[in-house]
């Protein structure tokens, strides 16, 4: 799952699209407002974002509606935590050797 994530949001249009949705529910159609693209280019890209669990599309009478899906964001920010505080850990030290060595 986590590697879908990230495939899916290597493309800065599909953060784009992230970033969007993330302020509240879209159609199609106003997501297509919002770049220079044909409707069926940002279709292509919200399938990748749908096959990922980043959004989900629903029906509301003639329009779609996209929402985020936030559960496989948590899953990268939780991956990428462990990181943080790895090297936050390091360059802790490092900044206690370095005001060792000036002291």
């Amino acid at each position: 799952m986590l590697d879908e994530t990230f495939r899916a949001l290597a493309d800065p249009t599909r953060r784009s699209i992230i970033d969007i949705l993330a302020a509240g529910d879209r159609s199609v159609g106003e997501l297509v407002d919002q770049f220079d693209f044909a409707q069926s280019g940002i279709s292509r890209h919200l399938t990748v974002l749908e096959r990922a669990n980043l959004i989900v599309r629903r029906r509301a009478g003639q329009k779609r509606i996209c929402s985020l899906a936030a559960n496989p964001l948590e899953e990268a920010d939780d991956w990428i935590r462990r990181y943080r505080e790895h090297w936050g850990a390091r360059l802790d030290r490092l900044e206690v050797h370095l005001a060792e060595d000036e002291g």
